[in-house]
């Protein structure tokens, strides 16, 4: 098989697991970070910063690359992993989530979902099995079945395509959910027929909004197909966190045990947190790079917005003891003796003048904020700190529980 899964250490308080994932292109650690790389790069970033900011495998997208430059091309000059000089392990998702937003045109049918590109205006059709063959000749070691992906409530009946319909909230996630089964099967017969399930690992997602009946219905069918891995869709679609936390709480245990979990878009330490808690594995955000394209710089008491006036004569990095190129400069001045990151000041100022060095310098502090975060939640799992945690990190700890020896269960445990 293209994937295995080990389960390395578990939680002894709650539901969370370190493991290792091994694919053709290397392994990495779960619970991990994915930096996503929608069109072949991770926004700003050369390969080999990425892989020294701690992130060891990358998401790359389907939809994006299919249209420019084309998946065919891709395979030609070598495969993705080729083309975008990224070593590690790759993930693509199927590229129907952003056909569904990104499109002023979209048809969804059980066939499949017929959109409008964003490039040129073409009509594109993406059936279950055109989604396989993408990414197959993009050659990610993991990839995604197609699925439908309904509004996250009622409130979000007006979506794209076929959710601009008469039915109701319910009926509209039933349809999703068989039509996300149906699809699955369809990509595993593709994924089959072209004997790629030794290079390639396919993940079925699960489905069912924010009804509880719903979610268990959609693992039923989902998990009923054998599998290398799962994930949970359709979850940060416009829910507040709280509906996310609930789902995702109830979503993640029934998932199979001894393969990888992946929650789908979700980037938020708080939301992060909550889903190692509950048996997660793998995530994957824009979060990183695109608040810091934006001058927005997390911090473990929180964002900071680097345009504000307060820091114009600011001499700190952006996090002292981060160890980013931005907070500590270069290996080459570190060992130099002399080695300093960048103030708040000139980032500031980077930003209002329009350099291209400040987005560049905070995105690389954020995806390294991200994976040192990572790192040490996976050290928390096996020693079971969690309270340690969040002194360590202020911005989880009113989202952690109140372990019994300090006093009492939680609502949030």
């Amino acid at each position: 098989m293209a994937l295995s899964f080990e389960v390395l250490a578990r939680s002894r308080v709650c539901g969370a697991r370190a493991g290792r994932v091994a694919t053709p292109h290397g392994s990495f650690d779960t619970p991990a970070f994915m930096p996503v790389g929608t069109q072949g790069t991770v926004k700003g970033l050369l390969p080999h910063l990425v892989a020294e900011s701690g992130a060891q495998v990358i998401l790359c997208n389907t939809y994006h690359l299919m249209l420019r430059p084309g998946a065919d091309r891709v395979a030609r000059l070598g495969g993705l992993h080729e083309f975008c000089g990224w070593r590690g392990p790759i993930l693509t998702d199927s590229g129907g989530f952003q056909a569904f937003s990104l499109s002023d045109l979209v048809i969804a049918t059980d066939q499949g979902v017929t959109f409008r590109s964003h490039i040129d205006g073409s009509l594109v059709e993406l059936t279950p099995e055109r989604a396989i063959d993408v990414q197959h000749a993009l050659g990610a070691d993991i990839i995604m079945a197609l699925d439908d992906c309904p509004p996250a409530s009622a409130d979000g009946e007006e979506a794209p395509g076929s959710n601009r319909c008469t039915t109701s909230y319910a009926e509209r996630v039933a349809i999703a959910n068989r039509r996300t089964a149906a699809w699955l099967e369809r990509c595993r017969a593709a994924h089959q027929r072209a004997g790629r399930e030794s290079v390639q690992a396919l993940f079925g997602i699960v489905q069912g909004g924010t009804d509880e009946a719903r979610r268990r219905e959609s693992v039923e069918q989902v998990c009923n197909i054998d599998l290398p891995g799962y994930a949970i869709g359709g979850v940060a679609v416009g829910e507040a966190p709280q509906e996310i936390a609930r789902i995702v709480n109830l979503t993640a245990p029934l998932l199979p045990d001894d393969k990888p979990r992946y929650l789908m878009g979700v980037g938020y330490e708080r939301d992060i947190l909550t889903a190692v808690r509950a048996g997660v594995d793998m995530f994957d955000c824009v979060l990183p790079t695109r608040n810091g394209r934006n001058a927005n710089a997390f911090t473990p008491c929180g964002q900071i917005r680097l345009r504000n006036a307060r820091f114009a004569d600011d001499p700190d990095p952006i996090e002292r003891g981060c160890d980013c190129l931005a907070c500590a400069g270069t290996d080459l001045s570190r060992r130099s003796g002399g080695g300093r990151g960048f103030s708040r000041a000139y980032l500031r100022h980077l930003f209002l003048a329009g350099e291209m060095l400040g987005p560049i310098l905070v995105s690389l502090h954020n995806v390294r904020y991200f994976q040192r975060l990572l790192l040490d939640i996976r050290a928390t799992i096996r020693n079971d700190d969690w309270s340690a945690l969040g002194s360590r990190w202020p911005v989880l700890s009113e989202f952690l529980p109140v372990l019994p020896e300090q006093g009492g269960q939680s609502r949030h445990q």
